[in-house]
């Protein structure tokens, strides 16, 4: 099978980095360009990220003495490339301005930033989830003028850690939500060598977490309407999002009220057979059991499961009726794989089997 060229905007980032450890010896999809800000663009990658390389395995050596250019030459990155990731550290307006550029030079764009997560044509999807989203995208490209180009985006990362283990429940439906989720030092671009004030700490705001855990749940539970996604009315989500020195792994503790209240055999059976389309086709990230559901009363816990089937499935575990709602439970997830860059690979690699990406 011949592979798809791709480019990664925003590569000398950590999300950048990741991206290129899990698109080394990707099956479908190859390096073909690398992009960073104009300060790398010149340089060899290696020479770009030197020090800031945060990944426990080295740079590959495919890409180390692969050039850097300049991510605002739109022209040139796409030229070499069937589509992008883009993962830049830019304020909203540039972000959203140079995602569409991409889109606009007919070179698909599969997002890890927020700018785009709020347009009402852009499809905001965890694949196993809300693959039907997909279906705006003639609608996004009437609005470009596009015939191949278009912008994907993946959601927050943190609230990959209960939505979906929400999801399975919505026929029973959730009607209010409090969610509280411990997230870990790589959420913010950074290691824990790079934070000293973490240690022995914990931060409790993290900067416009709370707005996009209350609000992103009810786009990817929302439907399409006149050419644009209409947001779920329901259920009401209040959040608090607090730092925790921990590196990776973001951990939820939910409580939720339901219109009709299942059982609890109801909910795990539920949680583990449940299946999206990334399992029906078997991509090649897609873990083969999306939601594990932990008996221990003392899991699921960050470090030994937040890398459950690499990183990329999601665990459930201490459900028991509250006193206030009618059930609580932990979810973790790990929010550089599954919420960031490996939630990307998983949409592009469903996007490609799915026909919206090809060959220029």
């Amino acid at each position: 099978m011949k592979k798809l060229h791709v480019g990664i905007v925003g590569a000398t980032g950590m999300v950048g980095q990741r991206f290129i450890t899990l698109l080394s010896d990707h099956p479908y999809f190859e390096i073909s360009v690398l992009a960073a800000s104009q300060r790398s663009a010149g340089k060899t990658y290696a020479e770009a990220v030197g020090p800031r390389w945060r990944m426990s395995e080295p740079i590959p050596e495919s890409v180390a003495s692969m050039k850097v250019l300049n991510a605002a030459e739109v022209d040139s990155v796409s030229d070499l490339c069937d589509f992008i990731f883009c993962a830049v550290d830019m304020d909203k307006d540039a972000t959203r301005s140079l995602e569409e550029s991409y889109a606009r030079h007919e070179t698909p764009v599969v997002s890890n930033n927020s700018a785009n997560r709020k347009t009402p044509d852009v499809p905001m999807l965890i694949p196993e989830i809300n693959d039907s989203h997909l279906d705006i995208i003639p609608y996004q490209q009437r609005r470009l003028g596009t015939t191949r180009g278009f912008i994907v985006v993946k959601p927050n990362c943190s609230i990959q850690s209960y939505v979906p283990q929400i999801t399975p429940l919505l026929r029973f439906g959730p009607k209010r939500i409090v969610v509280s989720t411990y997230q870990a030092i790589s959420g913010s671009g950074r290691t824990l060598a790079e934070t000293p004030e973490m240690n022995d700490n914990v931060k409790p705001y993290i900067a416009g977490e709370e707005e996009k855990s209350e609000q992103e749940p009810l786009k990817i539970w929302g439907h399409i309407s006149g050419g644009l996604i209409v947001n779920a009315a329901s259920p009401i989500i209040s959040a608090h999002c607090v730092r925790v020195p921990v590196s990776d792994g973001h951990l939820a503790s939910v409580f939720v009220d339901f219109d009709e209240p299942p059982t609890m055999e109801e909910m795990i059976s539920a949680w583990h057979d449940f299946r999206g389309k990334p399992q029906m086709l078997s991509l090649p990230s897609a873990p083969e059991q999306f939601i594990t559901y932990f008996d221990e009363p003392d899991r699921p816990q960050t470090a030994p499961d937040r890398t459950l089937y690499g990183g990329m499935g999601v665990s459930v575990g201490r459900l028991e009726h509250d006193r206030i709602f009618d059930y609580k439970f932990i979810g973790l997830s790990h929010n550089t794989l599954r919420g960031a860059a490996g939630g990307a690979v998983l949409t592009a690699e469903l996007l490609y089997r799915l026909g919206h990406l090809s060959a220029k």
